[in-house]
């Protein structure tokens, strides 16, 4: 699939000043400055993020409210439920609140709603489940900002509630005893970008002074809440760097046992990274979710032993091979329905559909497909008696506007810019595909239609020193808005040393002014005519290390590469 290359520009000024000042490679400059840090005490509150710098939870609007009420609750012995989403996000936040809260009131449980039985959010039945158990506090993670009526229902019961959310609200505000969503229009707390966990964090942190408890006693859960972070692609900003910094430190020297058992089942033998919590503990846990019931993620996370970590953390672990599976299988079939399919190729959209395909891995699925078939993709199954399924756009189109303006063909739908779902009957399945072809093929530009590499700056291989490699580690961790940078090279040769290994990728090895270096580049086998021509490439990548029989050096991922222009 070809790609666009869009190369960021800096102010050089800017540059030439933070250089002065930082004494460092310009490029590293020129990286800093793309990401808004300009001077040194703004470097130096990037590159050594402090807890102190951590902003007043008594900030967050109704946090005094918040507080209030538990403290009551706890004062009263009053029945709390810790509720909240069956993502990693949810599950995380439902650990790290129930045991803190546990700690200090006994009389605390929890509550996971089932996917499928109950779907996403607050739901009657957890509002049930509480008034059957003499309950009467309900604390939501992840959840609640857009439950007005449910939450209203639960009043009428008696059951008081406090929302800990970070979605945009609705106009309709639910009537709960107290809300804490930076995202809130009146609220003045300074950083909005936190995930659940974090708004159930700056909670934890107001109960432990308002309770003259240690620090740690908000702060041991870091872990768990950098895997949040991570997992729920929130800005790598403010707030959300400093927790994922020192929540990364935590997961290294004292994890958590539910963390540790995952790393262990994962194969992990070295450091801890942001991308180990992406892509081998996130999936695990969601896959709990996807395929089965996410309350023994949360289970797996409040086990005090290793041993009943371990027990869970395999139920988990066989879970994600079961998505995997289930994810590999319908890919292969959806890809079937469209490629090589001549009333495909002129499509804007992908829409595809399967009575048997399982609904927790449809939304995967649609990434999937993307992935080869650059459309906003929907990704459709039989859900009882009606279909149900995900959406995921490509960056830019605004798939919630494109979904909503086929509303008519639905029975229900929500979501956001980027990913949505939706319910329609049976017999709606054709006429939504061709009125969401309509309007994607009438809305969308071109451009975005055709993947975009966005890379950080141009460099020579002679640049890619240790010094130079170093420097960009302490830039961790990485994520939305502070991506691992990239770069690119022009003009590069082939040593004749690149191949072709495992039929799919290329190990690369390129020259230029005397300066060798090799590296890898998945699934690009198909570019290995390029270098086999001996011709000049400019090639788009990331440094990363080496690691082989004990030693380690300084390579190159390759993400894409084109014929130099001559």
């Amino acid at each position: 699939m070809e790609k666009r290359w869009t190369i960021l520009k800096a102010d050089e000024k800017a540059v030439k000043s933070l250089q002065d000042s930082l004494k460092i490679h310009p490029v590293i400059c020129k990286v800093l400055v793309q990401r808004g840090i300009t001077s040194f005490d703004n470097s130096k509150q990037f590159f050594r993020p402090q807890l102190s710098d951590l902003h007043n939870p008594w900030l967050m609007k109704d946090m005094e409210k918040a507080v209030d009420r538990i403290t009551a609750a706890v004062n009263t012995r009053e029945k709390i439920l810790v509720f909240g989403d069956y993502d990693v996000d949810g599950t995380t936040a439902v650990a790290s609140m129930y045991c803190f809260i546990k700690k200090i009131h006994p009389y605390t449980s929890f509550y996971i709603p089932h996917r499928y039985r109950e779907g996403y959010g607050v739901s009657k039945a957890g509002i049930d489940f509480a008034k059957d158990n003499g309950i009467t506090l309900i604390i939501s993670l992840d959840c609640g900002i857009k439950s007005a009526d449910l939450i209203a229902y639960a009043k009428d019961l008696g059951i008081d509630f406090i929302v800990c959310d970070h979605h945009l609200p609705d106009n309709i505000i639910p009537p709960a005893v107290a809300i804490l969503n930076p995202k809130q229009e009146d609220c003045p707390y300074p950083y909005k970008e936190l995930c659940g966990c974090g708004v159930g964090f700056k909670l934890m942190q107001a109960l432990t002074e308002r309770l003259g408890l240690h620090p740690d006693s908000a702060f041991q859960y870091l872990d768990l809440l950098a895997t949040a972070i991570a997992a729920d692609i929130v800005p790598m900003t403010g707030e959300n760097r400093i927790l994922a910094y020192h929540g990364l430190i935590k997961a290294n020297q004292n994890p958590n046992n539910g963390i540790k058992a995952l790393a262990k089942l994962s194969g992990l033998v070295q450091e801890l990274h942001i991308t180990n919590l992406v892509f081998m503990i996130a999936p695990r846990v969601n896959a709990a979710g996807r395929m089965d019931d996410a309350s023994k993620a949360v289970e797996m996370f409040i086990a005090e032993t290793e041993e009943e970590a371990m027990s869970y953390a395999e139920m988990l672990h066989s879970d994600n091979t079961d998505r995997k599976e289930a994810d590999k299988t319908i890919t292969e079939e959806a890809l079937a329905q469209i490629t090589d399919k001549e009333e495909w190729k002129s499509r804007k959209s992908t829409v595809v559909f399967q009575p048997h395909w399982h609904k927790g891995v449809v939304g995967i699925v649609a990434s999937r497909l993307i992935e080869t078939w650059y459309r906003p993709t929907i990704v459709l199954t039989q859900s009882g008696e009606y279909a149900a399924g995900s959406a995921r756009s490509v960056p830019g189109f605004n798939l919630y506007e494109a979904i909503h303006a086929c509303r008519e063909h639905l029975l229900g739908y929500g979501g956001h810019f980027a990913a949505a779902g939706m319910t329609l009957e049976l017999n709606q399945v054709d006429a939504f595909r061709e009125k969401f072809e309509e309007v994607v093929a009438a809305t969308i530009k071109p451009e975005m239609l055709i993947p975009e590499i966005v890379i950080d700056a141009e460099i020579e291989l002679k640049d890619i020193r240790q010094p130079f490699f170093d420097i960009f580690c302490q830039m961790e961790p990485y994520g939305p808005e502070n991506l691992r940078p990239v770069f690119i090279t022009r003009n590069v040769t082939d040593t004749g040393w690149t191949k072709i290994v495992k039929e799919q990728h290329l190990r690369f090895s390129v020259k230029k002014d005397n300066v060798t270096i090799s590296g890898i580049g998945f699934n690009m086998a198909s570019k290995y005519e390029l270098f086999e021509q001996k011709k000049p490439v400019d090639i788009v990548y990331t440094i990363d290390i080496n690691e082989w029989n004990g030693n380690s050096s300084l390579q190159i991922r390759v993400i894409d590469c084109k014929a130099s222009l001559q």
